[in-house]
């Protein structure tokens, strides 16, 4: 196990320094950027307009209170901030709360109507559950909070004393500590100021050095070193990210100085890191393989997303063995010579897949661009004299997921083009553990493959719940400006008319 200690590297990017803004209590995920995010974007609306559903906060297993929010249901009383009286509900000392209960829930959000409206829905108002103005029934008594019926309807009883125990007593309402569950929900182990090894976005077949600016909901924000203004944004659990000395220890390609590299190896060699580098127990743990015969081979032949135009599954070959369970992959017709474009995955990613999974699957396999007739893998595993990875070696066979998405399904998504975005999305597909991502207001060639456990999907109200910018849909006649999601320029280099790189 790898330790900590206080020494402090003499690497400059390594330093410890004093001017580090770790998250509260250290290792707590900030609610919000430095600077405050207002997200517009009316969710509730959006859902009444286009008649749609939100995928369920269970669906997420990597979001806030996945494990206990299918407890929330409607019927359920709360005490929520009154919007309709006198006082200013912005001014702590001043805000008012009435009873309400929960009509219907999508996502974090939840339709609400105070008590005493009965069937009149006119009222009704969409709110974060996990807003600081969200509290369990009995929270104003205890707290010495007022409590007053709206005014449009405070003349609908005369005795709300009477009203009110027949309405509560017995009924369910959230747990005491729901506040405390909110916000160790959304603790996260990195620090601003942690130093990483992050994916290249201009080189993918490259590794970086990286450090930690800004932590927002489990997301990372990545300084590149020597880079001033370049950064990448990334979920702490991507396989994008690596513990400092990985590339080393796996045999990857890394870009950095003769200085890092060798104190990298003296940091592993005494198992003794400085307190600000990020190491190996921080990070998702991945299988590795006991014998060869677990292991992907050179040469062999599979299916995957293509990691720079992920509306396509491909063709693909192993490029490159490396340690511990990863390879390089190049995406058939698609590489460039110099292998800048080959994407590490490890042997558990459920983003590649053993030949014909498209056709048993009913989605399209895209041929490698410049192929000629039918693609069959038979035939053309005879034209490239190859040979087919043993279906057994796949996390898609060994571990079979269900799938609970539907189509339909609003969410809130990465942009894995653009990852600093997140956008209004939609379920657009459904294939085995795959979710074909479609952002709204955007055609199908911006779509996204991604597996049903990504950490880059959310539940509708993550952004709001979280303080980070939600992209709304495009409207017709917006064009690319800064508020829009814009795509990063094709690559010259790549055989495609859609190639990208990481943005």
């Amino acid at each position: 196990m790898a330790t900590a200690s206080d020494e402090t590297a003499s690497i400059p990017f390594l330093m410890t320094t004093n001017s580090s803004s770790p998250c509260t209590n250290g290792n707590t995920a900030s609610i919000g950027s430095v600077e405050t995010v207002t997200n517009t974007f009316n969710w509730g609306s959006y859902l009444k307009t286009t008649d749609s559903h939100a995928a369920p906060v269970s669906y997420f297993r990597h979001a806030p209170l996945h494990n206990m929010w299918s407890q929330l249901t409607p019927g359920m009383k709360i005490e929520v901030i009154n919007t309709d009286c006198n006082s200013n509900p912005n001014d702590n000392k001043e805000k008012v709360f009435w009873f309400a209960f929960i009509v219907r829930v999508e996502g974090y959000l939840a339709l609400l109507r105070y008590e005493g409206c009965e069937d009149d829905s006119s009222m009704d108002f969409w709110y974060n559950l996990c807003n600081k103005d969200v509290h369990c029934v009995g929270w104003c008594g205890q707290n010495g909070v007022k409590l007053a019926p709206p005014r449009t309807i405070e003349h609908r009883q005369t005795d709300w004393k009477t009203f009110l125990i027949n309405k509560l007593v017995g009924s369910k309402t959230l747990p005491d500590n729901f506040r405390q569950k909110v916000q160790m929900s959304l603790r996260c182990p990195f620090r601003r100021n942690m130093v990483v090894e992050v994916i290249d976005k201009y080189r993918v077949s490259n590794m970086r050095v990286g450090k930690i600016s800004e932590v927002i909901g489990g997301r990372l924000r990545i300084n590149y070193e020597n880079s001033p203004g370049e950064h990448f944004w990334v979920h702490h659990t991507s396989e994008l990210i690596h513990p400092v000395g990985w590339s080393h220890t796996t045999g990857h390609e890394l870009e950095a100085t003769e200085q890092y590299k060798n104190e990298v190896i003296k940091m592993i060699e005494m198992n003794s890191y400085p307190a600000n580098v990020a190491t190996e127990d921080l990070f998702r743990k991945v299988p590795v393989p006991l014998s060869s015969d677990e292991e992907f081979k050179e040469g062999q032949k599979l299916e995957a997303v293509d990691p720079l135009e992920m509306s396509r599954i491909c063709p693909a070959t192993i490029g490159k063995v490396l340690k511990n369970g990863y390879f390089m992959l190049s995406i058939d017709g698609s590489s460039v010579e110099d292998g800048s474009d080959w994407f590490c995955y490890h042997s558990s990613s459920r983003l590649i897949f053993p030949i014909n999974f498209c056709k048993l699957n009913n989605i399209p396999l895209s041929p490698p661009i410049g192929y000629q007739g039918e693609f069959q893998w038979d035939r053309y595993l005879r034209e490239t004299n190859s040979v087919y990875a043993p279906q057994e070696l796949f996390q898609v066979i060994k571990e079979k997921t269900v799938n609970p998405f539907s189509v339909g399904m609003k969410f809130e998504a990465v942009d894995m083009m653009a990852p600093h975005l997140v956008c209004v999305a939609t379920v657009a597909e459904i294939a085995d553990s795959l979710i074909r991502v479609h952002f709204d207001g955007w055609n199908e060639d911006f779509e996204q493959w991604v597996d049903c456990q990504s950490p880059n999907i959310y539940p509708i109200g993550w952004c709001e719940l979280v303080g980070y910018k939600l992209e709304p849909p495009k409207q017709p006649e917006q064009g690319n400006s800064e508020s829009t999601k814009t795509r990063p320029k094709k690559s010259s280099n790549r055989k495609s008319n859609k190639r990208k790189r990481l943005n």
